[in-house]
């Protein structure tokens, strides 16, 4: 027993983080020498690599689909938090920082999680197998929380692209209401919709989890990765956060868009998503990567907008929230090419390669506008 203690307190997913977030607590506030911001964002990434196993560990414990669930919201309550604190300290050149981070994390996740959780999924079987029922309402919802947030305050008749106070409350309710639906379906009443299939179809039981282990974590382990894992996610979003002006600096050098350091902050908090989807797409569970990808692009808009509508009380300036052209029509091909995905319930190499490309040029779009 000691000896297995002992293993467990120098297991590099236990030791990572602890030293992320200790290393975290000794640089916030302070500006980093080259050196330390190559230490910071070493350590950025493992942290990222444990916090995909743990949340593993966790969704093994709870099955699914409600494990797919503790990753993607543990990961967007940190992005929220990350947020509205640059917000705060950022001055007027960050009102339009919810819309570009929100934005980006929902084309990342529809095009760029789902597209290679599809590439990888079609190179394993030939054919990426998975559930139309649950996955096109996780879609279906996601497209009306887009365009409810992101494209209506465009359109609206007040002065530049934002809500007025009572449409900002609306459209916060209206999110956490159909967030909290999407949940209580995904969890209880149609809980079988987001479960691995078979190629013929039929559902897999929930101990084949294809890894070896068919036996589940005991609950003091769970709890324990439960923990690990958000140190692991206060560690990533924090240490994303201290060398965010490194990353500001390097865009400024760049000439590109400040805009674009809200895609590049929305691409380091969505490496452990990212990573747990591409594992579960390796090991044939196509519909735990498609249950991530939406899911994390649900709770980024339906949390994130509240708790943005929230601080604005706080906030000085106007709160922009509407897209731009270019951006709608990518949110519009988005939802469109997802939906010709999803209908079938199968896709190939191509619907995957097509998500991809997808994102590339949201990328590059973002990079030069």
């Amino acid at each position: 027993m000691a000896a297995m203690i002992r293993s467990r307190l120098t297991d590099w997913t236990t030791l990572l983080p602890l030293i992320a977030v200790l290393v975290l607590a000794a640089t916030w506030g302070r500006d980093l020498a080259g050196p330390l911001i190559v230490v910071v964002a070493a350590l950025l990434a493992g942290a990222v690599l444990a916090a995909v196993h743990h949340a593993e560990v966790v969704a093994h414990k709870v099955g699914e689909p409600l494990g797919s669930l503790v990753l993607a919201v543990a990961v967007t309550v940190i992005e929220v938090g990350l947020i509205v604190t640059l917000m705060i300290s950022g001055g007027d050149k960050t009102q339009a920082l919810a819309r570009d981070t929100v934005f980006a994390a929902v084309m990342i996740t529809c095009n760029g999680i789902l597209g290679l959780s599809l590439l990888l999924g079609a190179l394993r079987r030939r054919v990426a197998v998975f559930n139309p029922e649950g996955t096109g309402g996780a879609l279906a919802t996601v497209a009306t929380l887009a365009t409810l947030s992101l494209v209506v305050p465009t359109f609206t008749s007040r002065p530049g692209p934002q809500f007025s106070p009572a449409q900002l409350t609306f459209a916060a309710v209206a999110s956490l209401a159909l967030y909290g639906l999407f949940v209580i379906v995904q969890t209880g009443r149609h809980r079988d919709y987001f479960l691995p299939v078979t190629q013929e179809g039929s559902i897999i039981p929930e101990d084949a989890d294809g890894d070896g282990h068919a036996d589940p974590p005991s609950t003091r382990t769970a709890l324990a990765s439960l923990v690990l894992l958000v140190v692991a996610l206060v560690a990533v979003v924090g240490d994303a956060k201290t060398i965010s002006p490194a990353i500001e600096a390097g865009v400024e050098a760049a000439n590109l868009p400040q805009a674009f350091v809200g895609v590049v902050i929305a691409l380091l908090v969505l490496l452990p998503e990212t990573l747990a989807a591409a594992r579960a797409a390796r090991r044939d569970r196509v519909q735990i990567s498609l249950n991530l990808a939406l899911g994390s692009a649900m709770a980024s808009i339906g949390l994130t907008i509240p708790a943005i509508a929230l601080a604005s009380i706080w906030l000085d300036g106007p709160l922009l929230l509407g897209l731009g052209g270019t951006q709608m029509t990518l949110l519009a091909l988005t939802a469109v090419t997802g939906v010709l995905t999803v209908v079938p319930g199968r896709a190939t190499v191509l619907q995957g390669g097509v998500h991809l490309v997808l994102l590339a040029a949201f990328v590059f779009l973002a990079a030069s506008p």
